[in-house]
């Protein structure tokens, strides 16, 4: 068990940095969550915990202890990489007991035989344990390698996109059995991901990093809800967040909105007003996500707004209505059993006690209604 520090890390690989002045603690036992897109900088923030990889500057602390100079093998970590890293010539048994025959955690057979047949039956090998890694499939190597990191009881473990190689149904299998077992892992881990689904269902908090810095570190609530920015803002959520401008207009009974050439102004609830009004902030865009929109094939009120069926896109239990107004794609939450024709008339209404405001020119969030609400686990 320990404690994770990271200082003012800077890594750089030539011309280009893959980690920019990266601070953040991992608290005792946490389950924390290192989430962004593709080349973010996630993986290198995990070798450079191993001590794979070396920062040009800052200190990495575990348990308050500088172990830059340190060697992996002494930091008592356990790592899943996302190629596997599978010893070819082993069997899944053996892959998996490797490291409780290592110098430093040696083991007796008798412990190892047990432990490697608890972790299969975990994760659904014990079949497998007498085949050589090029015996089996990439999502059973992957289960291998998730085997080896558990198998053992380290001070971290360090998971880097474990599921990232499994078909759709073992992931959502591995993702809940991840959530059963990180109650009772009782290690600190810190688990890389670029699936927003795993990283909202699994984390303690959620770091979220983008261009080797951290944009916004919170709860799962905090970042879907309270987003720092919009940038964040779409990395969670399926459909992708409607962000688009706005008008704030100054009217004689306080600030209104007008938006997507709507010819209505619009109400705000007083506490988005008051700190826009505190912040004086005229440039705003408006982030609004397709479960807060409704629709309707026949104008009801002159606060819906005239538009388009784009696209309908069935995926499963529910469906993406992409709706054109004047120009502005928005993408709605629809029953998977919707039938609307391509360029018929749809009217659409935006719930905006459920919109986030955001300065147009920094992107950075200024403020949702209830705000309070979703900070600190509530929903």
């Amino acid at each position: 068990m320990a404690c994770i520090e990271l200082t003012h890390i800077s890594k750089q690989f030539r011309k280009y940095f893959a980690l920019d002045d990266v601070s953040f603690q991992v608290n005792d036992k946490e389950f924390f969550v290192l989430f962004g897109p593709t080349g973010a900088g996630k993986t290198t923030v995990l070798k450079t915990i191993a001590g794979i990889e070396s920062p040009d500057e800052g200190n990495v602390k575990i348990d308050n202890e500088i172990v830059n100079l340190i060697e992996p093998a002494y930091r008592n970590v356990s790592m899943v990489f996302e190629n596997y890293a599978l010893y070819p010539h082993f069997s899944v048994y053996d892959n998996i007991a490797s490291p409780m025959r290592s110098p430093l955690h040696k083991t007796d057979e008798e412990t190892i035989h047990k432990e490697v047949h608890r972790t299969a039956a975990m994760l659904k090998i014990e079949h497998l344990l007498d085949r050589l890694p090029s015996q089996i499939s990439n999502g059973q190597k992957q289960r291998v390698a998730i085997g080896r990191c558990l198998v053992r009881k380290p001070n971290v473990f360090l998971m880097d996109e474990p599921l990232a190689h499994l078909d759709a149904k073992l992931r959502h299998f591995m993702r809940a059995e991840l959530k059963e077992m990180q109650a009772n892992f009782d290690t600190t881990t810190i688990y890389v991901t670029h699936d927003y689904l795993e990283a909202l269902s699994l984390g303690n908090r959620i770091a979220v990093i983008n261009r080797g810095q951290i944009e916004q570190i919170g709860t799962a609530n905090e970042v879907y809800y309270t987003p720092v920015n919009q940038f964040t803002a779409r990395l969670f959520g399926e459909p992708e967040i409607n962000i688009f401008g706005i008008e704030l207009i100054e009217c004689e009974n306080g600030p209104k909105i007008k938006m997507l050439n709507n010819e209505h102004f619009f109400d705000l609830e007083p506490d988005v007003v008051k700190v826009l009004s505190e912040q004086n902030v005229h440039d705003l865009n408006l982030g609004i996500r397709g479960t807060c929109i409704s629709y309707s094939f026949a104008k009801e009120e002159d606060n819906f707004f005239d538009g388009t069926v784009y696209s309908l896109e069935p995926i499963g239990n529910k469906s993406i209505l992409i709706v054109d107004i004047d120009g502005e794609r928005i993408r709605i939450i629809a029953p998977n059993d919707l039938h609307a024709e391509l360029d018929s008339p749809i009217f659409l209404k935006f719930d905006l006690k459920k919109a986030l405001f955001f300065d147009r020119t920094s992107e950075e969030f200024i403020i949702r209604h209830n705000q309070a609400h979703y900070i600190g686990g509530l929903i």
